[in-house]
């Protein structure tokens, strides 16, 4: 037996009703269609009520970069804290040091204060003779005769009849002993009194030469002998300042240098 399809059943049954007055029934599938077209419709706008937020703005490059940097471990904090102590012990180190003055230079600036109430403190003279401006470097040309006169003072010289110290070719004229306001310069020398060691009495000496005196210690002049005499590395000196010479036996022992001094002594002799 053939089945009858529906839509012929259905066109059937609408014939009947219009023959008998009534009204044919809807289409289903129209139902289906504006049912599906509502719902199809309403789809959007609830889609469009629930949409989702737009997603975040990438970070700026320094912001990946601070993210992506490795954090400092927490064991290198206690390294860090320690820093303000290095930072204080490293400007310790490199700062300036107030250098202690050493060498003949140094010793007779101290040494000096005692000469200044008869010369001056900045060899202007007074009761005793002027040494700035050169006048000293006319008087002693060499450092030994110098050496000699301030060990002994100027009485030895009157007693052994010497009618001057220093050079007697002196620019201005030579000096006699006791021809300056009568005043007698003292022994400095231990062996005549006096209270200097040798070494402080060459450190008077250079000190009165070259920062009182005028002398340039690296001029072609008096180079050599600031370096034999009165530099820091002064060999004399430091034989000196240790005992292993005195003025006596010096010129002896330092005879093996280039330029050989020459005798200081310790009793009043003419300048050579």
């Amino acid at each position: 037996m053939t089945e009858i399809p529906d839509y012929l059943l259905k066109r059937s049954k609408d014939r009947r009703a219009v023959l008998s007055g009534g009204t044919p029934s809807a289409e289903p599938s129209a139902s289906k269609e504006v049912a599906k077209t509502s719902t199809s419709s309403a789809a959007p706008a609830l889609a469009a009520e629930v949409a989702p937020p737009p997603p975040p703005r990438p970070d700026p490059a320094y912001v990946v970069a601070a993210k992506s940097r490795r954090k400092i471990p927490f064991w290198a904090m206690a390294t860090l804290s320690l820093l303000p102590v290095w930072a204080f012990f490293y400007l310790l180190a490199v700062s300036p040091q107030e250098r202690e003055a050493s060498g003949p230079m140094a010793i007779g600036e101290a040494a000096y204060g005692a000469c200044a109430s008869c010369h001056g403190a900045a060899g202007q003279g007074g009761a005793g003779r002027v040494l700035h401006e050169g006048e000293v470097l006319k008087t002693f040309p060499h450092i030994e005769d110098m050496l000699n006169f301030v060990y002994t003072g100027s009485q030895p010289y009157v007693s052994a009849d010497l009618a001057v110290y220093g050079n007697p070719d002196r620019e201005g004229g030579a000096h006699a002993p006791l021809s300056y306001n009568g005043n007698a310069m003292p022994a400095q020398g231990e062996s005549w009194g006096g209270g200097l060691s040798n070494y402080e009495i060459l450190g008077v000496v250079c000190h009165e030469r070259y920062a009182i005196g005028g002398a340039d210690p690296k001029s072609e002049q008096w180079a050599a002998e600031y370096a034999m005499w009165c530099s820091e590395d002064s060999e004399i000196f430091a034989a000196l300042e240790a005992g292993s010479v005195d003025f006596e036996t010096l010129a002896e022992t330092f005879s093996m240098l280039e330029t050989p001094p020459r005798e200081v002594g310790t009793q009043a002799r003419p300048s050579k």
